[in-house]
């Protein structure tokens, strides 16, 4: 039987904070499995130490500086070969609509709800980025991470409106509501 490693991200799009890649190769079936944001905060948690247990992980992680330097897409292409090279499968399957041109890897849409590997790589990608983000929080209470996890909700845009950015910004990510107009 051929084994299959599961890919996913968290944190594609937030203002602030890391993003974090998971590959999972499971070792048994994980009952209750599927997309982490369509589990609640206590049944991820259960699940990612349930899934660490039973299966074969490799967790990838980019702060905001990398981000900006490098650019998003190249991160995830960076996050999906490191995957690659850690985890020997037979199949490689990433949770959304490109491969990036990497070899030997396949894509799917709903990935994450539909495959318990990518379910499994989701699960451990997000838990892993919510429990930087509240200790980030900590760091810079002003910002409410604990709560948005670094998403640009109303409440985040107005911390930056009045405190501006911290260290865990990202700076390359533009605000429209927090631009200045152009005047001609």
């Amino acid at each position: 039987m051929k084994n299959l490693c599961g890919i996913d991200e968290a944190g594609r799009g937030p203002l602030a904070g890391p993003l974090v890649m998971a590959g999972v190769i499971l070792s048994q079936p994980i009952e209750g499995l599927t997309d982490s944001k369509q589990l609640s905060e206590r049944k991820r948690e259960t699940l990612y130490e349930t899934i660490q247990a039973n299966g074969l992980y490799h967790i990838v992680i980019f702060d905001a500086q990398t981000i900006d330097e490098k650019g998003i897409s190249h991160c995830l292409i960076d996050g999906l070969k490191a995957i690659m090279q850690t985890l020997q499968a037979d199949r490689y399957l990433f949770d959304g609509h490109t491969t990036f041109g990497i070899p030997n890897l396949a894509c799917q849409v709903k990935a994450d709800r539909d495959i318990p590997e990518v379910s499994a790589a989701s699960i451990l990608a997000k838990v892993t980025r919510d429990r930087m983000m509240v200790e980030m929080a900590q760091e810079y209470p002003e910002y409410g991470f604990e709560r948005h996890k670094g998403y640009g909700t109303k409440a985040h845009i107005e911390a930056i409106r009045k405190y501006g950015h911290s260290p865990i910004h990202r700076k390359s990510f533009k605000i429209k509501s927090l631009e200045q107009p152009t005047l001609f």
